[in-house]
This record gives C-alpha cells, structure tokens and sequence, in this order.
C-alpha cells in the first residue's frame, strides 16, 4: 500500500474524530462545566436534579472529552504535518488544515475539501500514464 495514501486515509479518520470530539467539548462538556449547576462560574440555570455531579467546575465530562481531544488533536497536527511534507503542501495551506481542527463544523468541511482535491491531483496525474499510445 501506497504510504501517501495511508497518511491520507489517517488524516480522513482523526480529523472526524478530532471534529466529534471538538463538538463534544464544545457543546456538552464546557457549557457542563461552565453553564450549569450551582456552583458552576457562569451559572445560567440549575443542574437537573439527581445530576448535580455532572455539572459544574468538577464535571468528568471534562476528564472524558476535553482530555482526549487534546490527545487527539496533538495526533491529528502530527498526521497533518506529514501529509503536507508527503504530497508538498505550501505552509499556508498547512497552518490552515491545522487550525481547521479548531473550530467546529470547518474540520469536516476542510476535510471534505482537501480529500476532493487530492484526490483530483491523483486522479490527473494517473491519467496521462493510462493512455494508449497512438497507432502510428
């Protein structure tokens, strides 16, 4: 197997699972910390009962999403980092696929974008090795 097709293949799986994690922390794990609950910094409502030890500035909603995200992406930027030295990335497109990891919802869309056009490059340059020769 192709190993620039392998470090594609792993850069299409952890920037799902960097972007999952990302909308977890996000929208569950940091508004459990900081939102909700009495004791929580920015209190907006009380935490539903029976469920206080979810909420707050102790919530292991932290310990279960933040921490492995940031596992996660810190593999996510190495995998990055070698695809763009394989197929020759300019640093600017880099540093952006990168930070794309950051922000919900625009992993998946860079992702999506970044699959398509690699593989329009190699399906382009397959294309002028399959042609026929012509009969002369």
């Amino acid at each position: 197997m192709d190993k620039s097709r392998v470090s594609l293949g792993l850069y299409r799986v952890l920037a799902y699972v960097t972007g999952v994690f990302l909308l977890g922390l996000t929208f569950v794990a940091m508004p459990a910390k900081y939102l909700v609950g009495e004791t929580a910094r920015f209190s907006l409502m009380p935490a539903p009962f029976g469920l206080d030890h979810w909420f707050g500035p102790e919530s292991p909603l932290m310990l279960f999403i933040a921490m492995p995200h940031g596992y996660i992406y810190m593999v996510y930027v190495l995998v990055v980092l070698w695809v763009a030295l394989d197929r020759r990335w300019s640093a600017p497109k880099t540093l952006g696929v990168v930070l794309a990891g950051t922000i919900p919802i625009l992993g998946f869309v860079v992702e999506h974008r970044v699959v398509k056009a690699e593989k329009a490059k190699e399906a382009g340059a397959a294309a002028p090795a399959q042609e026929p020769a012509a009969a002369g």
